[in-house]
């Protein structure tokens, strides 16, 4: 994967735009990272890109103050068009132009159940086309736009034992969040859910055991309870 495109659209090095950069890719403060940042906040090396099985993974190296994308604290997260960078007191911006607006044009056309392939090729879409397809539901959040439609895709190249694993973790949260859902009152009337308190500390329970998960994938070396 080659001619990655970074834009600083915030902080003391907004309206840089980095293009054309090969992983692995560096951001920090000191000399020597692929790009450096004039911020303080930022650590001397602070996150790390790199290409995995054809996906783009950012790694955050352990910074002081952390590494958020798309507002949601990380350690380690994949890549993908639109996504939005937060280091310090910096704000970067993953992908080009067209780029973003092929991947917006492909998420309105699944939400729409009307999916063009041509649309859908970013890299060669004409200008126009990618200004209206940024400017596409203007009102909402620009967040949700790109996310709220786009579950993440199952992990490939797993070994029999890995698949294993992943699909008893995925049919134990499927089971407590079915068993939540089940004891919920609904009031129609009312227009509103209730749980009672046991089932709410079950849900928060269930909140902090993925909270560990994503620990313990993001550093092996992290203890689980």
């Amino acid at each position: 994967m080659s001619g990655i495109i970074l834009r600083v659209i915030d902080g003391a090095d907004r309206g840089r735009i980095y293009d054309k950069l090969d992983p692995p890719i560096t951001i920090g403060r000191e000399e020597g990272n692929t790009i450096q940042l004039n911020d303080e906040r930022v650590s001397r090396f602070h996150l790390k890109i790199q290409e995995d099985n054809a996906r783009l993974v950012l790694t955050d190296l352990e910074s002081t103050n952390g590494t958020k994308v798309n507002n949601e604290d990380i350690q380690l997260r994949i890549l993908r068009f639109g996504d939005i960078i937060l280091i310090g007191r910096s704000v970067i911006l993953y992908g080009s132009r067209d780029q973003i607006a092929g991947r917006l044009s492909k998420l309105r056309g699944e939400s729409e159940g009307t999916i063009n392939p041509e649309e859908s090729k970013g890299a060669n879409r004409k200008a126009s086309h990618s200004d209206s397809d940024l400017n596409w539901n203007a009102d909402a959040d620009p967040k949700a736009t790109l996310y709220a439609f786009e579950p993440p895709e199952i992990p490939d190249r797993l070994t029999p034992g890995q698949a294993a694993q992943f699909a008893e973790v995925l049919d134990y949260l499927h089971i407590r969040i079915r068993n939540l859902l089940n004891s919920a009152q609904v009031e129609p009337k009312a227009d509103r859910v209730i749980i009672d308190s046991r089932q709410w500390q079950s849900l928060l329970d269930l909140q902090s055991r993925l909270a560990e998960y994503l620990r313990c994938v993001s550093d092996p070396n992290a203890s689980s309870g």
